[in-house]
């Protein structure tokens, strides 16, 4: 496909899967609709790296759905000389998205092969410990659902820092943005939508006698 075919999918994609499901910020939808969203995926897969599906990225990962990735980006109002960690990071899309914001962004992939890939700068370690060394960040993306937020990660907030990603609840996965205040954490669900699952986030087991 041609670099023009390509612009035609982006501006399809901002019209037809953005704006019509409550994606409006202006900033979002300007980042969207020019970071290239085909160089993020295989080789082969420009094709598809509009459709509103994962897209399949190796490592058991996936690109989430623009529709994801524009719900999480209009609720976390990113803004310029923010600091941001985006936890998940995978081949960089996101992170790109953030930077072309003009956030200062961390990218933390635990994936060599996903690293090899990626097309920002990216730093390597477990997902679920966050990155400490660049703390404390204004905003934490976490690129995908899990099935919990550690306290290591949300220790790297600032006070009145805001989280954004997705919980896995009974096989559904639902949008969530939470905030850091003096009193504590908490989440708050805003859209049942598919995304991409990153691993290392399950919760301890019980104990029990």
């Amino acid at each position: 496909m041609s670099e023009a075919d390509f612009s035609s999918l982006r501006g399809a994609m901002v019209s037809n899967q953005l704006r019509t499901n409550k994606v409006t910020d202006p900033a979002v939808l300007a980042a969207m609709g020019s970071v290239p969203r085909e160089r993020f995926v295989g080789a082969g897969q420009g094709g598809v790296a509009y459709r509103d599906t994962i897209v399949p990225l190796g490592e058991g990962r996936g690109l989430n759905p623009p529709i994801a990735t524009g719900r999480l980006l209009s609720v976390a109002q990113p803004r310029a000389g923010e600091a941001v960690l985006v936890v998940g990071s995978a081949t960089g899309y996101t992170a790109a998205l953030l930077a072309e914001m003009g956030c200062v962004v961390t990218a933390l992939e635990q994936s060599p092969a996903l690293i090899a890939q990626a097309q920002v700068t990216t730093v390597e370690g477990p997902l679920a410990a966050g990155w400490p060394a660049g703390a404390p960040y204004d905003l934490i993306y976490v690129d995908g659902a899990v099935e919990n937020v550690p306290d290591a990660i949300v220790d790297q907030l600032v006070e009145g820092g805001r989280l954004v990603g997705a919980i896995v609840e009974r096989s559904v996965t639902r949008l969530v943005i939470g905030r850091r205040v003096a009193g504590g954490f908490g989440l708050d669900f805003f859209a049942d939508v598919e995304t991409a699952t990153l691993p290392g986030f399950a919760p301890a087991p019980a104990f029990t006698f």
